[in-house]
């Protein structure tokens, strides 16, 4: 699954939108997201791993690797 997937499924999950995201990383970060850079990162899926998985723990989701 793509770090596309996993983003789109949590804001679907939580009933967010990208500007909503991107001021709750904004607050918990204290970096600066803006609804169009997160857009942007969805849109490519580059997100690296310790913001896949900053989203993931806001929202109380686990990222698991698991060996085929």
């Amino acid at each position: 699954m793509t770090s596309k997937e996993q983003v789109k499924i949590i804001m679907a999950r939580e009933g967010l939108t990208a500007k909503k995201l991107a001021e709750i990383l904004a607050e918990k970060t204290g970096k600066h997201y803006t609804q169009q850079s997160l857009l942007h990162k969805i849109s490519l899926s580059s997100f690296r791993y310790d913001e896949l998985e900053t989203i993931a723990n806001i929202f109380g989701y686990e990222i698991s690797i698991i060996k085929k």
